[in-house]
């Protein structure tokens, strides 16, 4: 199944710091088996509302191919990790094919 997981970082991390954790997340979901693994780092960015009394965050994003149990291993560690303060994983619905000739039709 394919999956997307948003999770921000500690905005008081240095670089350094961000590259292991990004690293990190993407060597589990190796290890689990998972594949097709794209890594967007969105960068630094203000929150709707403080979260662990943090005002931003560093937003990355993961999409790749894999099983629940993967994902639910991976929530975990996220979960009791002190660096992630949030995170979620969304499974994108595949675009229908008559909605994917619209989209090219209207461009």
């Amino acid at each position: 199944m394919n999956y997307e997981t948003m999770y921000i970082l500690r905005p008081d991390m240095g670089e350094e710091l961000v590259d292991q954790a990004i690293t990190k997340y993407q060597n589990f979901l190796k290890e689990q088996g998972a594949t097709d693994i794209e890594i967007t780092h969105r960068g630094r960015r203000r929150l709707a509302y403080d979260i662990q009394r943090h005002r931003e965050g560093i937003y990355i994003q993961m999409n790749y191919v894999a099983g629940g149990n993967v994902v639910a291993a991976m929530e975990r560690s996220m979960r009791l990790s002190e660096e992630v303060i949030r995170y979620l994983t969304v499974k994108p619905e595949p675009i229908a094919p008559e909605e994917e000739e619209l989209a090219v039709v209207a461009e």
